[in-house]
């Protein structure tokens, strides 16, 4: 049962997308890559290795707004979603 209060909320009367898009996926699934071998690396004390996980995400950043500026993004033109 929804409480009074959020249905007079206007944040709560808009969809959320979650970021459910081509563009959000790659993103992430790039910057978990990097985020994991940043941290084996810094566990195994290898500082060169964490610097490279860190492009790594920083490289993922970069293809999520090449792809959402593609129209891979939610409510893109690309975008196989209806969000």
């Amino acid at each position: 049962m929804a409480n009074a209060n959020t249905q007079i909320d206007p944040m709560h009367s808009e969809e959320v997308g979650h970021g459910n898009s081509r563009a959000a996926w790659a993103m992430y699934g790039i910057m978990i890559i990097g985020v994991i071998i940043g941290a084996i690396a810094f566990a195994a004390h290898n500082p060169t290795i964490v610097y490279v996980g860190c492009a790594i995400v920083v490289v993922g950043l970069i293809v999520g707004w090449i792809l959402k500026k593609a129209g891979f993004g939610v409510n893109g033109t690309k975008s196989g979603f209806s969000h």
